[in-house]
């Protein structure tokens, strides 16, 4: 039997990560981490559920304790994935997924060299344009927030080419089919996963970011 391996999945906001994830749950038992926040639960949100909402106080405490595989600040409120939990479900023999930005996907790869990255690209930038224009139709953003997001979008998928694993989420029932091979073979070799390695996908990663 393989060892627990943890997995790490970072895709620009819009990209779909959220729905992918959930259907990879509905095929595959895995542990979801939960984050830590100091910002304010927003409506329907539910602490233990979407965030553990906790205070600065007890932010700065794990800090100084060494309580997270890695932790950043973002418009003034504080993020973190607590070492805790992802711990006691790797001893319990449970793989664990972890959904977050590079920047915190890499400082947990150097805590845990064997993490699995996965990273999720857009079609294209345009294709993301439209899914970040359709979302605020629904959630209220303003241009200044959709044209933050497509900012912010272009670094992170330029750190893809640094992934263990990259992927496209074109066509969802495709893509839901690509993550459950990479979450099931990756820990077992990666034997039949070359299409998806970072050297194989470096052209497909330029054809996204070509008009940026």
């Amino acid at each position: 039997m393989s060892e627990p391996t943890i997995y790490i999945i970072s895709a620009p906001s819009g990209c779909g990560k959220g729905t992918l994830i959930s259907k990879l749950n509905e095929r595959y038992k895995i542990y979801n981490s939960i984050s830590c926040t100091t910002r304010r639960p927003r409506s329907g949100e539910m602490n233990g559920v979407d965030y553990y909402f906790i205070t600065p106080e007890t932010y700065n405490r794990m800090v100084e304790e060494d309580g997270f595989f890695e932790h950043a600040g973002f418009d003034r409120n504080a993020y973190g994935t607590p070492r805790k939990p992802i711990e006691d479900a790797l001893n319990d023999g449970m793989d664990v997924l972890l959904e977050i930005e590079p920047n915190g996907a890499f400082q947990v790869k150097e805590k845990k060299p064997d993490s699995v990255m996965i990273f999720i690209l857009p079609p294209s930038l345009e294709s993301l344009e439209r899914r970040l224009r359709r979302r605020a139709e629904q959630s209220g953003e303003s241009e200044d927030q959709i044209q933050s997001r497509i900012k912010t979008a272009i670094p992170d998928i330029k750190r893809a080419y640094e992934y263990d694993y990259v992927m496209v989420n074109g066509d969802l029932d495709k893509a839901v089919s690509d993550l459950y091979d990479i979450v099931t073979k990756a820990k077992n070799g990666g034997e039949g996963l070359e299409a998806f390695t970072k050297d194989s996908m470096k052209k497909t990663i330029d054809e996204v970011l070509e008009n940026a």
